[in-house]
């Protein structure tokens, strides 16, 4: 899902100075996979990892939010999969390869005002030269859906839903679906089985979000992030899947931590950081690796800009995440050949 803090702009260039060098001991073949959209993110592998499933805005549509594309890695062709109404995130692949599923507004009566007063919004600012900093609306509309690969077969999972409903993704064997579900200030995380049946809760902290979740590859743990002792100040968490044996992964109330992902040994997850301790310096958000049982972390990119939502494709051979390294202030995809840290 969308950062609660992300602001993709060029930021200042990071240390060391020979930052692509310190890259390269874990990233080859670096390159940009989204050109074509105002901004692109987001993105999860396909199964077979053919595919990636990821969220963009569209050039000249009159929506200025993102949209839900599938893009064939094999040809670079993308189509756009979602309504093309409201805000859409979360796009991730069923198991099986053949559907995916998505949160989306577009059932929102008046939501194509709300895409109209965006983007009058947007011109007064360009006018006005003033940068909002970045923020992630629990649009109360945002429901679950669930599709075909062309999009077809639209179907809501959550369609009783009262409240901001995304984040979702599902477990390895397909089963299940973990996702957050609240108002702001008040998000949990809950499972649910893949038709929408027996929802339960899994988090049970009050007045905070908790975001962002993946099973682990085994389908025994979460991973997630939460603002527990300050608002915004995201820390990682990992939970069982019923809900029990919650730890802390990082404690760091200086630093934002958040988009953690596994990598296949169900032990490690690579995921964003950032020093948040100096209030006039901007953050600098770059790419993490964290044994989850001892602790230990490897920082991963080092470029000027922001490297977040990092994801591995299935035999976890290649990272793709997103990126403003390239110095614009708009993020695309970017995806490379991964080496583990040692």
């Amino acid at each position: 899902m969308n950062a609660l803090l992300l602001t993709l702009a060029f930021a200042p260039a990071a240390d060391p100075e020979d930052w692509k060098g310190a890259e390269a001991a874990y990233l080859k073949n670096i390159r940009q996979l989204t050109t074509d959209y105002v901004r692109a993110g987001e993105g999860y592998f396909s199964p077979d990892g053919t595919r990636v499933i990821f969220q963009a805005e569209e050039k000249d549509t009159g929506n200025p939010f993102y949209q839900i594309f599938i893009m064939d890695l094999r040809t670079g062709k993308a189509t756009r999969i979602s309504p093309g109404v409201g805000r859409t995130t979360c796009g991730y692949f069923h198991p099986d390869g053949k559907r995916v599923l998505f949160a989306s507004s577009h059932s929102d009566p008046d939501a194509k005002k709300h895409q109209e007063a965006e983007v009058k919004q947007r011109e007064e600012d360009k006018k006005k030269g003033v940068r909002r900093r970045y923020s992630w609306d629990f649009d109360p509309h945002m429901k679950i859906y669930e599709a075909g690969l062309d999009g077809t077969g639209l179907k809501c999972l959550t369609p009783d839903a009262k409240v901001y409903t995304a984040e979702g993704s599902y477990s390895a064997d397909g089963k299940k679906i973990v996702y957050s579900a609240g108002n702001a200030g008040n998000v949990q995380l809950f499972t649910m089985n893949a038709d929408g049946t027996n929802v339960k809760r899994i988090t049970d902290v009050a007045n905070c979000y908790n975001g962002g979740p993946f099973f682990s590859p085994d389908g025994t743990r979460v991973v997630f992030r939460a603002d527990r002792k300050e608002k915004d100040r995201l820390q990682l968490y990992v939970i069982n899947a019923d809900g029990t044996g919650e730890k802390a992964l990082t404690s760091d109330d200086k630093w934002v931590y958040w988009a953690p992902y596994w990598y296949k040994d169900n032990r490690h997850i690579i995921y964003t950081g950032a020093d948040h301790s100096n209030p006039i310096a901007p953050p600098n958000y770059d790419l993490h690796w964290m044994d989850t049982e001892t602790g230990k972390k490897t920082r991963i990119t080092f470029a000027p800009g922001q490297d977040v939502l990092p994801v591995f494709n299935p035999d976890g051979t290649k990272v793709m995440w997103t990126s403003s390294r390239e110095g614009g202030r708009a993020a695309q995809l970017y995806i490379a050949d991964f080496t583990p840290p040692k």
